[in-house]
């Protein structure tokens, strides 16, 4: 038992000294970031296009691409994910289709993201003719982390105690209402969480979006998504040209002139901001999902 409390007494140490080193390196790239970043990190640099003099340029239409990006990325990767998690957890039964749907789905999340922008290539601009456009990069970083949320999703529903489940058949639920109002609810935080870092992943990705016509320099804006005749909405938007921060930062840094490379570190920041801003939305919801399942 002695020697058994102190091998668990160093795993707790490197544990943390590892959590340590992990937080300490990210501390000092932001603090570099924001060493060279901050005096350029402005409103008017938020609001400008980009330019060829330094002084003059902003990330704008690579931050709204973003955001545009990652809100097609979201709608599309998030519902099927849940969706496949479920059915394969809850609904699909033992065989050896559901073997190979599931080798396959892990075998998926380790492929390079460059594969992904290949095939989104061939299939979307291509096959379906969806052209180099805002739709086209979001369906792409949706594949790339599609199955991250599956897994995440599967594992969180696995989690629940099966407990529940009978307390919900015993009072006649269905399997359906059972699913709906005990499981997901209940592994909502653990599905939140695999979201989270699909998403993370997708915001900082430059091959794929590259490789399906993301463009390097921009300077102009997608158009708006309201429009003044009914339906008073428009998803002209999503047939748009496009650039997203990561891009963009790389365009500045690989500039000769060394001014360029505070413009990226700003953009840098925003990236980060952006990024933290998106994970706090989803703990946000999250909690809100725990705390319905305490009460």
């Amino acid at each position: 038992m002695a020697r058994r409390k102190r091998v668990d007494r160093w795993f707790e140490i490197v544990g943390a000294a590892a959590t340590l080193v992990g937080v300490a390196v990210l501390a000092v790239l932001v603090l570099a970031l924001a060493r060279h970043g901050l005096e350029r990190l402005s409103w008017e640099f938020l609001t400008s296009f980009p330019s060829r003099f330094a002084d003059r340029a902003g990330m704008l239409s690579a931050w709204v691409g973003t955001a545009l990006v990652m809100l097609v990325t979201a709608a599309t990767a998030v519902p099927l994910g849940v969706a496949a998690g479920v059915y394969l957890e809850e609904y699909a039964g033992r065989g050896w289709l559901r073997d190979i749907i599931e080798i396959n789905i892990a075998n998926l999340a380790g492929v390079p993201s460059i594969i992904y922008g290949l095939m989104a290539l061939g299939l979307f601009v291509y096959q379906l003719r969806l052209g180099f456009s805002i739709l086209t990069g979001g369906l792409t970083l949706a594949l790339l982390i599609l199955p991250v949320v599956i897994i995440a999703t599967r594992e969180a529903i696995r989690a629940v105690p099966l407990s529940i489940r009978e307390a919900s058949y015993a009072l006649g639920a269905s399997k359906w209402q059972t699913v709906r109002d005990h499981v997901v609810p209940y592994a909502a935080g653990g599905i939140a969480t695999g979201v989270i870092i699909g998403l993370s992943r997708a915001i900082g990705e430059t091959a794929p979006l590259i490789t399906v016509g993301a463009l390097a320099f921009i300077a102009f804006l997608p158009p708006p998504p309201v429009s003044a005749t009914f339906p008073f909405m428009s998803l002209e938007w999503v047939w748009a040209p496009f650039t997203v921060a990561p891009i963009q930062i790389f365009n500045w840094v690989s500039r000769p002139d060394p001014a360029f490379r505070n413009n990226a570190a700003a953009a840098g920041l925003v990236l980060v901001a952006m990024t933290v801003g998106m994970n706090a939305i989803a703990m946000f919801i999250r909690y809100r999902f725990r705390r319905q399942v305490r009460w």
